[in-house]
């Protein structure tokens, strides 16, 4: 509370701040205000409401944000008077942070949002229907109407973007009254788009919750699609037919360009024959074709600093990057990094270097997390712990075996960043009983994805993303080790 009570004494200060547009740069000092509340799952007493009254359009967008991430449900009247506001960005925000609300209320007004002319309001609408089935929050006669929206973004919405996202909320409703429906959707979407992602997604559903409700004829047809993505997507959706006759039809794949249609085609194979899923590899196959080893160019540029132990410690708002701000006004917007100069680290491993850059601007506390344990040195000689083909490569605990950390948890930071291919996201504990993710749990773990792991967007905090080094991943298994990560020079995406 005393924390507490210095923000809301020195909210006086920040009154010029709140009422004119931001400078260039923007002051850092609302950010960290929006950002401590936001880690303290605390509304301030209406703080946050009166920067989302900004007419700074990164300050109010990044309040809706904050209250969304608080999962206090009386901050939504504040949300649900900016589901119009004039900025693209500020609704878009406002629309998702209802959706991490999930309090059921606003159904009516986020089918409408699908119909919003910005795509990142579209996305943020698809996203938030879909958290509000998770939380079972749709009555009886009103899922139909909600599943019956998103399938019409599916079908229709000029972004592929916004079609791609709506074939992947589908999955939510694998349990649904209208499962056949569903299917038949995403088999269309899948047939006749003409957009890769959106054939990708919709085949990633068929796989995680439709397969026995489709055409098998159309997963098969898939095994053999141009695109790398559906081939991956096809071959999982094989495994969930349990007929050993199959292993026949996807043998073929364990000789595919890309080692990692491989490396899943080894894995359903696995599935098919009785066996269980693969969850370490200490080696790789001799079968994989491993992508050629690439020169890297980027070996020459100087770390920034050099290692300088100390104890690992919780991030503070202070300690985080505030920029490039977070004002999403497309579809794009909304599912990438925004335009800006990034973080860039690189992890150098036994078998070469991987480089990230690093997204402040959607979760601050886990990029300055990373970064300060980086600079001290804790990462350095960690194992790869756990490799699952086609899943993950996972580090972060000095204990080599997953069940360490430092000694202190941070808080998600839930943002709309898929879990495709190559992106980096804080690992978390899950509940025994229920085999759930806990939030609020990560701490120094952390793991890149093979491939798209889009069952963990909702709950997984994306913080950056691979931008070279991909040969290098490929090869590494679990005798190797991080050697050191290192912060270099930025990089503008």
């Amino acid at each position: 509370m005393k924390r507490l009570a210095l923000f809301l004494s020195g909210l006086a200060t920040l009154v010029v701040t709140l009422g004119a547009a931001a400078p260039s740069p923007p002051s850092s000092e609302p950010y960290v205000l929006i950002v401590t509340l936001e880690s303290e799952r605390s509304l301030g007493n209406g703080v946050l409401d009166r920067f989302l009254e900004s007419s700074s359009t990164p300050v109010a967008a990044r309040a809706a944000l904050a209250i969304g991430r608080t999962k206090r449900a009386e901050g939504e009247p504040a949300l649900a008077a900016h589901l119009h506001d004039r900025r693209d960005a500020v609704r878009a925000m406002s629309v998702y942070a209802i959706g991490l609300l999930a309090t059921g209320e606003r159904s009516q007004a986020l089918i409408g949002a699908l119909r919003d002319p910005s795509g990142a309001v579209r996305v943020a609408a698809v996203d938030a229907l879909a958290r509000y089935r998770v939380a079972k929050r749709l009555t009886n006669e009103g899922e139909p109407r909600v599943q019956a929206a998103i399938e019409t973004a599916m079908a229709r919405d000029v972004s592929p973007i916004v079609r791609a996202r709506a074939a992947t909320a589908l999955v939510e409703f694998k349990d649904g009254t209208r499962v056949s429906e569903a299917a038949d959707a995403l088999s269309i979407a899948f047939a006749t788009d003409a957009d890769a992602a959106v054939r990708w997604h919709a085949l990633w559903t068929i796989y995680r919750g439709f397969a026995t409700n489709v055409s098998r004829r159309l997963v098969m047809s898939a095994l053999n699609d141009r695109d790398e993505l559906v081939r991956i997507e096809a071959v999982r959706a094989m495994s969930r037919y349990k007929d050993r006759s199959l292993v026949a039809i996807v043998h073929p794949l364990l000789d595919d360009p890309s080692w990692r249609v491989q490396e899943q085609a080894a894995e359903t194979i696995r599935v098919l024959s009785g066996k269980p899923l693969d969850d370490h590899w200490t080696s790789i196959p001799s079968f994989v074709h491993l992508p050629p080893a690439q020169s890297d160019p980027l070996a020459i540029l100087p770390a920034l600093q050099a290692v300088v132990p100390g104890k690992p410690s919780a991030p503070r708002p202070s300690q985080a990057i505030f920029s490039p701000p977070l004002q999403p006004s497309t579809a794009a917007g909304m599912t990438s990094p925004a335009r800006g100069l990034h973080p860039r680290v690189r992890i150098v491993t036994t078998k070469g270097n991987v480089y990230v850059a690093l997204y402040p601007e959607w979760a601050p506390l886990t990029v300055a997390n990373f970064l300060h344990l980086a600079a001290i040195g804790y990462y350095d000689n960690n194992r790869w712990f756990r490799i699952v083909p086609d899943f993950v490569v996972q580090t972060g605990d000095p204990h080599d075996n997953g069940n360490g950390d430092a000694g202190y948890t941070i808080g998600a930071e839930e943002n709309p960043l898929e879990q495709r291919s190559f992106v980096i996201s804080m690992g978390m504990n899950y509940d025994d009983k229920t085999r759930t993710p806990i939030r609020d749990s990560a701490g120094t773990q952390y793991y890149v994805t093979l491939s798209p792991q889009l069952h963990l967007d909702r709950d997984f905090t994306v913080f950056g993303e691979m931008v070279s080094g991909f040969d290098v991943l490929a090869r590494l298994v679990e005798k190797d080790r991080v050697v050191r990560v290192e912060r270099i020079a930025d990089v503008r995406i």
